[in-house]
């Protein structure tokens, strides 16, 4: 099982308490991750990623094993210790400012 953590509204947005834990058949990937979410959550759609281009949202960044993979392509292979369970997915909600 792959264990993703939202940000707090998200969480709310999907009604979700805690972490979320999703089967993913195959290669671990971001895309693979999201696709995943979705299915389950239809709710994020367009939330975490643009609906048309399926591009990240300008505001949310996504996290491994201490590791910023935000601006990786979406298809590269996660780290084994998230395609394991042992480290959660994490999708963060940036903040700007100056």
């Amino acid at each position: 099982m792959i264990r993703v953590m939202l940000p707090a509204h998200l969480r709310t947005l999907a009604r979700i308490d805690g972490e979320v834990q999703l089967q993913v058949d195959g290669q671990v990937t971001q895309r693979t991750i999201l696709d995943a979410l979705e299915v389950r959550y239809p709710v994020l759609r367009g939330a975490v990623r643009d609906y048309g281009t399926l591009q990240r949202r300008a505001f949310v960044r996504f996290f491994a094993c201490e590791q910023d993979l935000s601006n990786d392509p979406p298809d590269d292979p996660l780290p084994s210790a998230v395609a394991s369970g042992r480290e959660p997915f994490l999708i963060v909600g940036a903040i700007a400012g100056g």
